[in-house]
């Protein structure tokens, strides 16, 4: 089973930086892309924050472009986000997420963490 862990989050100062992390294990397979989406408090949408596709493609939110950098290391599964110049409106709930393609090896999925909370206060 696919399984993804983050690590990372924490409070962080307006202005600050921090580092979030996830690891992706139970499949020897890399996936076709692996993102960052995150809800902010009392909101039940989750937006796209940052994705990096196979092939070398990466897609940011309008709102944290220029800030926030999207890292990923195919041979060990794993992805980066690097958030700097924090505002407290990036307070929420990050999810890892990664999509696996059905091949003939492969089942295949969406996968998601279990979440970890960024929290942006002076």
């Amino acid at each position: 089973q696919v399984q993804l862990v983050e690590s990372g989050g924490g409070l962080v100062q307006p202005g600050g930086s921090l580092r979030l992390s996830c690891v992706a294990s139970g499949t020897r397979y890399s996936f076709n892309h692996m993102g960052w989406y995150r809800q902010a408090p009392g909101n039940s949408r989750r937006e796209l924050v940052a994705v990096d596709i196979t092939g070398g493609s990466t897609m940011y939110a309008d709102s944290v472009k220029g800030r926030f950098t999207i890292s990923r290391d195919n041979a060990k599964n794993t992805v980066d986000l690097q958030m700097n110049s924090v505002k407290p409106e990036d307070t929420a709930d990050y999810y890892c997420n990664a999509f696996q393609a059905v091949t003939p090896f492969v089942a295949g999925g969406n996968y998601w963490g279990q979440g970890i909370r960024v929290t942006v206060s002076s």
